[in-house]
């Protein structure tokens, strides 16, 4: 494992250090009588339970149903191939701008970036050539073993792990990206206030969501109950999003790519234009029609 790495794992239940050890000729991490294995040079730092604790969102509290996202995300990274590129020319332009709004916030002096939920891993491939260290996260072994190949660099390092038992030191982290993870989560709360313990002071969290987004449902055929669209459990804005913040926590937010452009692919003529000036003509039509598909939430860890 990359020595900066090593220097921020933890145990994701007691929070103990990990250390290294060989058991029939592989190396395992042990913390006290636990022991976590590695999928090739991936740490697999998933808490072992023999009860599953609960994890009903509010969506499946309202019907009496439970989530066991951990399986669930699993099997998502196996069904669905996250680095197939979006056959929509508009819907590409739209990510590159998505992706061009959450570098902009990245501060030029951040060392370590946790990129959670990792995709494709967007964040590595461009990142690691800048001077900066990555760490590439999922809860599916997929994804990350993936992107770890693919971005093969002395300062990636990839983790399978769970954000609501986060296997990473307290106050070591400089910037964490989640992009369009937060939708997906069933406790938003939770997920913030364990992303912020990893940050360093004055460290910086960066969210995407889909904005105001209304949620479609379907009946699902194994099942017979409602079942949301894309898995999106909440919906955000600038209102409601207040409430998922610590008390006393500096955040900005910024909504984003007007569905009007998007949708009647005009953001494909201002693909021309420079950053600066695409959000202007963007925050412009947005002021006119408010139907931004975006929004952004920057906090920085007092």
């Amino acid at each position: 494992m990359k020595q900066f790495f090593k220097e921020i794992i933890i145990d994701p239940l007691s929070g103990k250090n990990l250390v290294e050890e060989k058991i029939d000729n592989k190396i395992v991490l042990r913390s006290e009588e636990k022991y976590y294995h590695f999928l090739e040079d991936i740490p697999i730092l998933l808490p072992k339970f023999e009860i599953p604790p609960k994890s009903n969102s509010a969506f499946h509290s309202n019907f009496n149903s439970t989530f066991d996202y951990a399986n669930h995300y699993k099997e998502d990274a196996l069904q669905f191939d996250y680095f197939k590129e979006e056959e929509s020319k508009a819907t590409r332009e739209e990510i590159r701008r998505l992706h061009q709004s959450i570098i902009k916030k990245i501060p030029s002096n951040a060392e370590i970036i946790l990129d959670v939920g990792c995709g494709k891993g967007w964040v590595a491939k461009h990142f690691l050539n800048r001077g900066k260290k990555v760490v590439s996260m999922d809860i599916s072994p997929t994804n990350p073993t993936k992107v770890l190949k693919e971005n093969p660099h002395e300062n990636h390092a990839a983790l399978v792990a769970d954000a609501f038992y986060l296997p990473i030191r307290e106050n070591s982290i400089d910037t964490i990206i989640a992009s369009e993870i937060i939708e997906h989560v069933y406790d938003p709360k939770i997920f913030i206030r364990k992303l912020l313990e990893a940050l360093k002071p004055g460290g910086k969290l960066i969210i995407t969501t889909p904005y105001n987004e209304k949620i479609e449902y379907f009946l699902c055929v194994h099942c017979n109950k409602p079942t949301p669209k894309n898995a999106h459990l909440h919906s955000f804005n600038e209102k409601n999003f207040a409430y998922f913040i610590p008390r006393k926590t500096m955040y900005k937010t910024e909504s984003f790519s007007n569905k009007y452009i998007v949708r009647s692919r005009i953001n494909l003529l201002t693909a021309i234009l420079p950053f600066r000036i695409w959000k202007i003509v963007d925050g412009f039509v947005n002021s006119i029609f408010k139907k931004p598909l975006r929004f952004l939430i920057e906090i920085t860890k007092s």
